[in-house]
């Protein structure tokens, strides 16, 4: 029994002089997003105090230093009394800021463009402000700022804009002017005339869509798959009149010429005076008679004649 009782002796004084040790020790520095600073934020192994204010923090964006002298009248006021100072005579106080500035704004307004329509995919907007804006730092938040209202003029790119901005009591106006681009096709190379166009052909950068408009810039999906109609030297945009649909045909090729009546099939070879695309008519010398003739080509190397069968029989 008297070897039970000393063990439990033992044992409170163990826990004792582990409690003793779990007094909260202050922190060098600190750094907070709220205007509070609380036990938590000083100290650590704060406990039940964690959540209990000290004083506050200085303004978003700045630092500041704190005496010991002041954190232990801080701490008096709430009943702290024992902590550990591991041997400093100040605290760094650190408040942590969100940035409002241009390029947030100007986000804030293309988002608005965005949902409204006016900027369909592919395009971009830049946004430029009539008169500098000194970045604000502002209390840490999600949406620092909040665009209220917008007022675009598409005829001239003007704007007028109004946000709300975290910790400010007044709103914030501002003015400037709004350039759309798109993304438009620029040749990667330079490339011969007759070439067929594939995707990597291509580079995507952004012209002004006025410009895009007046040019007659074509998307990239209608022009894959086309063929170029004059050589095009590299940086080119390209515009849907500077592509045709591919020669089926082209000229000078050796083709098969067909004449279809009903069961029957006639076929003389023929040399291509003209291109064409499939479809298309174009002109063939046949290489029997010597005749140039029309015809219309339905595949490479094949074209076929409408004629009447008597007119054939002379080809």
């Amino acid at each position: 029994m008297n070897a039970i009782r000393s063990i439990t002796v033992v044992l409170a004084l163990a826990l004792a002089s582990g409690t003793a040790l779990a007094a909260p020790a202050l922190k060098s520095s600190v750094t907070v997003n709220a205007p509070i600073v609380t036990v938590g934020d000083m100290f650590n192994d704060a406990g039940t105090l964690a959540e209990v204010p000290l004083f506050r923090a200085p303004l978003p964006g700045t630092t500041g230093n704190v005496d010991l002298a002041a954190i232990r009248g801080a701490t008096a006021r709430i009943g702290l009394k024992d902590f550990d100072t591991t041997g400093l005579t100040q605290v760094s106080v650190s408040r942590a800021a969100s940035i409002v500035d241009e390029a947030l704004l100007s986000s804030l307004i293309t988002d608005d463009l965005r949902n409204r329509g006016i900027l369909a995919n592919g395009m971009s907007a830049n946004v430029m402000l009539n008169a500098p804006m000194q970045p604000l730092r502002v209390s840490v938040s999600e949406a620092p700022a909040r665009l209220d209202n917008l007022r675009y003029l598409p005829g001239n790119g003007t704007f007028s804009a109004r946000f709300s901005v975290n910790g400010l009591s007044q709103p914030i106006d501002v003015h400037g002017s709004i350039a759309l681009h798109v993304e438009a096709p620029h040749l990667a190379a330079s490339l011969p005339a007759g070439t067929v166009l594939r995707s990597e052909h291509f580079v995507m950068r952004p012209v002004p869509v006025s410009q895009a408009d007046a040019q007659g810039v074509a998307p990239l999906s209608q022009l894959v798959g086309m063929a170029l109609n004059r050589q095009s030297r590299e940086g080119m945009v390209v515009r849907a009149s500077d592509v045709s649909t591919p020669l089926t045909v082209a000229k000078n090729d050796i083709v098969t010429i067909y004449y279809r009546q009903g069961p029957m099939t006639l076929t003389v070879r023929g040399q291509a005076v003209t291109g064409a695309s499939e479809g298309a008519p174009l002109q063939v010398l046949n290489l029997v008679s010597r005749r140039v003739i029309s015809a219309t080509a339905i595949a490479p190397g094949a074209v076929e004649v409408s004629s009447a069968p008597l007119t054939v029989a002379g080809l």
